[in-house]
């Protein structure tokens, strides 16, 4: 009797954790969808797109291009989380990037580690490749402008209702005077009730 109410509930178990299956549907990749209220790949990349258009369309472009008569050349820096939340500053820096690249506004060289893995790749040409192919040394285009940013949260919360609010900051420096050419920012506001 009692192998028997085992089986059953065995049985029973099994119909039940089956009937409990999960559903995934591929949706369009610029397609909005806020599940938990948190930043999201819509956040980074709208932000980015707003950020970039800001930047893009303001008075340092025009002068520097006068007085250079060339595109000037950006570097992407560090953007810092000062969020209440986890936030991969990776993915926006990416879209920022993008953004840039995409525009044909400006030029744009790599940072931080990609930089480093180029200059350990050049080393390894110029010790292995033939001297005719090797990449040489001293030809990296100079940056002009480098791009830094940070982004912030402020969380309001009543029982089961909450307002989160993103401030994402950026500036525009030009890396020989020091001089912030740029300064803009994008604000999102979220509204999430249980």
């Amino acid at each position: 009797m009692k192998n028997q109410i085992r089986l059953i509930a065995l049985i029973t178990f099994a119909l039940v954790l089956g009937s409990c299956s999960r559903q995934v549907t591929r949706v369009a990749t610029d397609q909005a969808i806020d599940l938990s209220g948190r930043w999201n790949d819509t956040d980074s990349r709208l932000t980015a797109e707003a950020l970039t258009e800001q930047v893009l369309n303001q008075r340092w472009l025009h002068d520097f291009e006068q007085s250079h008569g060339r595109k000037p050349v950006v570097v992407v820096g560090l953007v810092y989380n000062k969020s209440t939340e986890h936030i991969d500053t990776d993915t926006y820096i990416k879209d920022v990037e993008r953004s840039f690249i995409n525009s044909g506004q400006v030029r744009l060289v790599q940072a931080g580690e990609k930089r480093e893995e180029l200059r350990a790749e050049r080393q390894d040409q110029n010790t292995y490749a033939a001297p005719s192919t090797a990449a040489k040394w001293g030809r990296e285009l100079g940056a002009d402008f480098i791009m830094q940013g940070d982004i912030s949260s402020i969380v309001d919360a009543y029982k089961r209702n909450k307002v989160v609010y993103y401030q994402v900051n950026e500036e525009l420096t030009n890396l020989e005077t020091n001089e912030v050419v740029w300064m803009g920012e994008k604000k999102i506001k979220k509204a999430i009730r249980n």
